[in-house]
């Protein structure tokens, strides 16, 4: 058992003393020998493993300063690098994780296209099936941008940017913003980003240009 208490005797010359804790009703027997790091001296606070060997009293064990094994685990304990999650780890998540400040617009804007689409289809502009198709697109395009993070993490076959960017193009671009803020992928590259953003508006040109089609002939 593990204790804590002071030397109150210690003889030198013979290499043993007695230590005295609130515990235990005798003082503790300990030796030179079991004693690590110190010189035992009166008055010194220890701690210590508590023994009985057959009919003798208690004696101590692992005896070492309580001074010293605090120094000695402040030491031992890994210390935090700066920017590590051991100091302000929330702030330094929110550093580390990179503010897609264009995320929440683009994820609004695809609420209201949605009923864009829908008021197309009511119009009678293009099937009803469409807005759904739309849906399944923009699942297709979160499922490529993940097989393709994967197939990077592993350094196998990636999926074409050609054909993230037609995904995009073809009305996949909520999901497309989606997947590059959730994986972290694609998102530093500029010529990609610059790319993805003209899938967007040629997309959105191409439906408003059709929803508006019966209105050129007036």
């Amino acid at each position: 058992m593990r204790k804590t208490g002071t030397v109150v005797r210690w003889d030198e010359a013979r290499g043993f003393g007695f230590i005295r804790s609130p515990g235990t009703d005798a003082d503790v027997f300990f030796h030179i020998r079991d004693v690590k790091g110190v010189m035992p001296s009166v008055g010194l606070a220890v701690h210590y493993e508590e023994i009985h060997v057959g009919g003798k009293g208690p004696r101590a064990m692992a005896v070492e300063s309580v001074v010293l094994a605090a120094a000695l685990s402040a030491n031992a304990a890994p210390r935090p690098k700066p920017g590590s999650a051991g100091q302000g780890s929330g702030r330094v998540r929110a550093a580390r994780a990179p503010v897609d400040r264009w995320l929440k617009p683009v994820l609004a804007f695809g609420l209201l296209w949605a009923g864009v689409l829908a008021w197309g289809a009511h119009l009678g502009r293009w099937p009803h099936w469409l807005l759904a198709a739309w849906g399944s697109i923009n699942v297709l395009t979160v499922l490529a941008y993940w097989q393709d993070k994967l197939a990077a993490q592993r350094g196998i076959w990636r999926t074409s940017e050609d054909t993230l960017h037609g995904l995009s193009l073809l009305g996949g671009w909520v999901g497309a913003r989606l997947a590059q803020h959730r994986l972290r992928h694609k998102t530093s590259k500029s010529s990609f980003q610059t790319t993805y953003w003209l899938s967007v508006v040629a997309h959105v040109a191409a439906v408003l240009a059709a929803l508006s089609w019966p209105l050129w002939g007036h």
